[in-house]
Formats: C-alpha cells, structure tokens, sequence
C-alpha cells in the first residue's frame, strides 16, 4: 500500500483538496484500497477547522466526495509514517524543514513537480480565491503523481 501525505500551511484549502482528489482518481482507477491518502499543515493557524468552504463547494461541483475533518499539523513522526510527502509551494517546503529537517528517502516533494511544470506552486487560494485555478492545479499534479506512482517502485 502507498501512502501519501498531502501538505499546506493550514490544511483547510490545499492540502484537504489534494486529498479528496487523489481519493477520488484511485477510486475511478479501482485502486483505492491500495493507496492511503491524508493531508496535513505546516502551521498551527487553522488547527481542528474543517476545510474550508471555497473547497468543499469546489469538491462539490465537480462532484469529488469528501468528508468533515479536522486540520492537523505534520509531525517528525508522519516521515516514517508515509511513502510520499507532497508539499504544495516553496513556502510549505521551508516550513516543513523546520519539522522534518531531512529528507534521506527523497520522498519529500511539491505537487506540480509531477507535471511539466516542475518547480511550480500551487497558488493558494485563501489569498487568491481562485479555488477554480487551484483545483485545476491539483488535478493536474494529481494525475502526473498518480502516473508516477504506477512507474516507479513504490507499489500501490
């Protein structure tokens, strides 16, 4: 089983989005019960909040399910919980140094880093309100990683 950590700085637009899109593209490809999907914040701004509204109703519209949580921030712990770490921007990846201050499995990454547009963030939309540029975004990143999962070694 693979498992995959999606991460933002507040868990409550991104990160919850990345995860219920992941779900929801291994569910369409019948591999949803070989893969584990969560997300996670770098900070402790939004701790226990719900996702945010702009992204349930994101999630809504293009009828991907997802269910109330609570935001949580990483932990040291959750490197060796986890297969894969997928950071949204460059801002998430230097928070996210200063709590898993080294990465020897190389599985930390940023989303788009599976596409073509490797290097690139994922604009957030809680300073944007482009929910509509952000789940695009995902979508994309989502697909390029689900594609490289099935190439590489890590089995799903």
């Amino acid at each position: 089983m693979t498992s995959i950590l999606f991460v933002c700085h507040g868990n409550i637009c991104r990160s919850p989005m990345a995860e219920f899109v992941m779900k929801d593209m291994a569910r369409k490809c019948g591999i949803e019960h070989e893969m584990y999907v969560e997300s996670a914040a770098t900070s402790t701004e939004e701790l226990g909040n719900d996702i945010h509204y702009g992204t349930r109703a994101k999630l809504t519209e293009q009828g991907i399910p997802f269910s109330r949580r609570r935001a949580r921030q990483i932990s040291p712990d959750d490197y060796d919980r986890f297969d894969c770490i997928i950071v949204m921007d460059g801002s998430n990846l230097r928070n996210l140094r200063s709590i898993i201050p080294s990465d020897p499995d190389g599985k930390i990454h940023k989303l788009l880093d599976f596409t073509p547009r490797q290097g690139d963030d994922i604009a957030d939309p809680w300073y944007t309100g482009d929910f509509d540029l952000t789940y695009n975004d995902i979508a994309e990143g989502c697909a390029g990683l689900l594609d490289f999962l099935s190439k590489s070694k890590i089995s799903y």
